[in-house]
């Protein structure tokens, strides 16, 4: 059995970030290893939040985003998806290339319960502040600016540590629209502009 011939049924949207990585724990429970189809079917494939934080901390997470290649792998998915929002899909299309990409069951849940304590911390920080910045039709700048940041993710990964910028960013967006935390977007977009000048001062 496959994880698409019987996916997980999609939960609420989380509402924060420890709900969140509660709800991709489950994907693919009965397997040895997890796709990303699986995480994303845990989630729901409608939200561009979700989508940003999976993408921000796969790209962070110790010993799964230090792996060669995973930073492009998110930068795909979060291009593909980004560029769907921008022409006003509501539900996402991803190729079985991407959705099938695995990896081990004991790393995902060692990285992911790894990830609960900072989690905790982080969403005490949160709350509803300059939403105007995480609304509609706010949502389409996040969506331009992360699409750039997927595109410049591949050479990013020739620059040390902004792979790791690139992908705090993504992480920042989620929150922010996670929560309608416009503070968290304002930051997000002040580490994109600070990232992309690094990994063109760094590539020139």
């Amino acid at each position: 059995m496959t994880d698409d011939a019987q996916p997980a049924p999609p939960q609420a949207c989380p509402s924060s970030l420890t709900t969140l990585i509660s709800q991709v724990q489950q994907a693919g429970e009965q397997r040895d290893d997890v796709s990303l189809g699986a995480i994303l079917d845990t989630v729901g494939r409608r939200s561009f939040a979700p989508f940003l934080l999976i993408a921000g901390l796969v790209t962070l997470a110790p010993l799964i985003g230090d792996i060669p290649g995973v930073p492009t792998l998110m930068a795909a998915l979060v291009v593909l998806v980004a560029a769907q929002l921008l022409l006003g899909r509501e539900h996402f299309w991803l190729p079985r290339v991407l959705l099938e990409r695995r990896v081990s069951r004991s790393r995902f849940v060692r990285v992911t319960g790894a990830m609960m304590r900072p989690a905790q911390w982080v969403d005490r920080y949160l709350r509803a502040r300059l939403v105007w910045l995480t609304r509609a039709p706010a949502h389409l700048p996040v969506a331009l600016t992360c699409l750039l940041i997927g595109l410049a993710m591949p050479p990013m990964e020739l620059v040390p540590f902004s792979a790791n910028g690139g992908g705090l960013a993504l992480t920042l967006f989620g929150l922010a629209l996670l929560a309608e935390d416009g503070l968290m977007a304002l930051a997000a977009y002040l580490l994109t502009g600070t990232t992309l000048t690094l990994v063109v001062m760094g590539l020139a």
